[in-house]
């Protein structure tokens, strides 16, 4: 039991420690947390995703996926497109303010675009396959039988952060009330957003 346990918990950290970093995925978790916009289900979406390519790396996928450099490279340059169109709608955003923080009438339709883009965030990301694949993959072997222990603290880390994340930037809501706070904020979200679809478009 003691073993399973310090499994678990280096699981838990190793996972938290790669996750909790700005991001594509945590900036857009972040601003919908915010918005108080389709938080459930990009919390939901974000955390079985990684749940999934953990329990893929544990299996040993990994390994597999590393024969083909093609795909990782195909993955890096339309995730790096993608990223780089998201940042510039943020900047667009900045050079043209709304009306601040506003989550009513938010429709069926805008949900729809916030659980396509949240999935976009996701899976076109290669640096998330890096970090949930390849890495906690090799460092689960490194735990023999009790990998799989190791991964489900890394998923639960996981589930820990975004729900923290998504829910807990609702405190954030009166502070980011106005169009100059919601202009910093999208400000960053730019910044980060077409920095990263750089860094993928160069390297891929």
């Amino acid at each position: 039991m003691n073993h399973a346990l310090t499994a678990a918990a280096a699981g838990f950290g190793t996972g938290l420690s790669l996750i909790v970093a700005i991001g594509a995925q945590n900036a857009f978790v972040l601003r919908q947390g915010v918005r108080r916009h389709a938080v459930l289900a990009v919390v939901g979406i974000c955390a079985l995703s990684d749940a999934l390519l953990i329990a893929l790396g544990v299996g040993g996928v990994g390994a597999v996926v590393v024969a083909w450099p093609g795909a990782v490279r195909a993955v890096g340059l339309v995730g790096g497109a993608f990223l780089l169109g998201y940042g510039a709608l943020a900047a667009r955003r900045v050079l043209r303010p709304g009306t601040g923080l506003r989550t009513e009438g938010e429709s069926a339709g805008s949900r729809r675009r916030a659980v396509l883009t949240c999935l976009a965030m996701t899976w076109l990301n290669p640096h998330v396959y890096l970090d949930t694949v390849f890495l906690l993959g090799s460092l689960a072997a490194d735990r023999g039988p009790l990998r799989w222990t190791f991964g489900l603290g890394a998923a639960l880390a996981s589930l820990c952060w975004f729900a923290a994340l998504g829910f807990g930037a609702r405190l954030l809501g009166r502070l980011l009330a106005s169009p100059a706070a919601w202009r910093v904020l999208d400000g960053l979200v730019a910044v980060t957003m077409l920095a990263l679809g750089v860094m993928l478009m160069a390297g891929s």
